[in-house]
């Protein structure tokens, strides 16, 4: 895992790119990203109505993105997803792993962890589900997730390009074949 101080090296030698960086977001083995101004959350569904995550339709129907928004309040029991400010680009011999901070999980939101693969480039979109039995509300600019990197043994046999490559913003999920 590296240190706050193998983070700053590799964005001084330009091979992390971090758009917009605060040296203050530099953590002891990590750094913390801000969100972002938008959310994208589920418009009130019928009755009974079933989600095809194979089915591009569906899928792209069944949120809605909000953009410009300096406060977002999260319903409670609600799953959105939200997006870092910042966007990062990732050598093809460092992996990331992105966590909720643990304060927000004490507020009763949680985030699956997601892996930056070696190689990506983009705004890290989140997945988020408020369990709290309250709304929650979320300011843009905040410090929400944090991300811990790892360096590869050996570069990467084939750096990411997948479908979320150079992301801005949210990006809603690709259909599962």
């Amino acid at each position: 895992m590296l240190s706050g101080f193998d983070i700053e090296h590799l964005v001084k030698t330009g091979r992390l790119s971090v758009r917009p960086f605060s040296k203050g977001s530099v953590r002891e083995n990590g750094i913390d990203f801000r969100l972002a101004n938008e959310i994208a959350r589920h418009p009130l569904f019928k009755e009974g109505f079933v989600l095809d995550p194979s089915n591009p339709a569906h899928i792209s129907s069944s949120y809605k993105i909000e953009k410009g928004k300096g406060r977002m309040v999260i319903r409670a029991h609600e799953q959105v997803l939200l997006s870092t400010l910042e966007f990062i680009e990732v050598p093809d011999d460092i992996a990331g792993f992105v966590e909720l901070r643990s304060t927000w999980a004490r507020h009763g939101l949680s985030m699956p962890p997601t892996i930056i693969d070696a190689g990506f480039a983009g705004n890290i979109t989140l997945e988020v589900v408020n369990n709290a039995p309250y709304d929650i509300a979320l300011k843009s600019r905040i410090p929400f997730a944090h991300i811990v990197f790892n360096k590869l043994n050996n570069k990467a046999s084939d750096p990411y390009k997948g479908t979320y490559y150079g992301q801005k913003g949210i990006r809603l999920p690709k259909p599962i074949r």
